[in-house]
């Protein structure tokens, strides 16, 4: 089943939105998250995070490790 295109593209503006709040609510970087990333045993760099997060494309463990890193316990999904 293909998937519809539009609505997996909000998804994924959502779902990028909530993480660089989540960032910025915390005051931490991408450089800072690459660093806390790695000392996770997830080794990325300041830009492969820009990037990823630019597209909106990650994965779900992505986003996870990402809150993690940065000691997100819980989030609100609405606006």
């Amino acid at each position: 089943m293909p998937k519809d295109v539009e609505v997996v593209s909000d998804y994924e503006t959502k779902a990028k939105n909530i993480l660089k709040a989540e960032l910025k609510r915390r005051g931490v970087t991408y450089g800072q998250l690459a660093d806390r990333l790695t000392m996770l045993g997830t080794p990325e760099t300041e830009r492969n995070i820009a990037n990823k997060i630019s597209r909106g494309s990650f994965t779900t463990a992505f986003f996870l490790m990402c809150m993690d890193a940065i000691g997100a316990t819980s989030l609100s999904l609405s606006d």
